[in-house]
């Protein structure tokens, strides 16, 4: 089994209670394991950013959050990497599939894994981006 030293979490679909609860948990359980902690903001759509997409995460950011509503690193349930808006010259918006940009993007970061919280769209998401070669773990969202 391959070493893990760097994993992202990413949260996906509607906001729930107890996201915050689950990326705290996460966190705390990689740090004590010496594994570097990072989320990914606004569900995928953070690997597609060139700045601000990716968020370091460590025992003080999560710290206090777990009775905080939604997600500290955003989501949105239109962030599908294979149907994903892209906004044309003219301002309608087209539909693309990204997903190589993500996958790219992940593993140029130097992520081992991904941790998906979602719902059922969220986490059929991350089966595809797993089939494309992303070792995931899943968390089905808390409801």
């Amino acid at each position: 089994m391959p070493t893990i030293k760097k994993i992202a979490i990413n949260t996906g679909g509607g906001d729930a209670p107890g996201l915050n609860a689950v990326i705290r948990a996460v966190t705390l359980a990689a740090l004590q394991r010496d594994i570097e902690v990072y989320g990914i903001r606004h569900s995928y759509g953070g690997l597609l950013q060139s700045e601000g997409g990716i968020v370091h995460l460590t025992r003080e950011s999560v710290r206090g959050i777990t009775h905080l509503g939604g997600t500290i690193l955003g989501t949105t349930n239109r962030g599908n990497p294979f149907n994903y808006p892209v906004e044309r010259a003219d301002g309608s918006v087209d539909f693309k599939d990204v997903s190589q940009r993500v996958v790219d993007r992940f593993k140029q970061l130097g992520f081992d894994a991904l941790i998906a919280i979602g719902g059922d769209g969220s986490l059929g998401i991350a089966n595809k981006l797993h089939e494309m070669g992303i070792p995931v773990i899943v968390f089905p969202r808390p409801s």
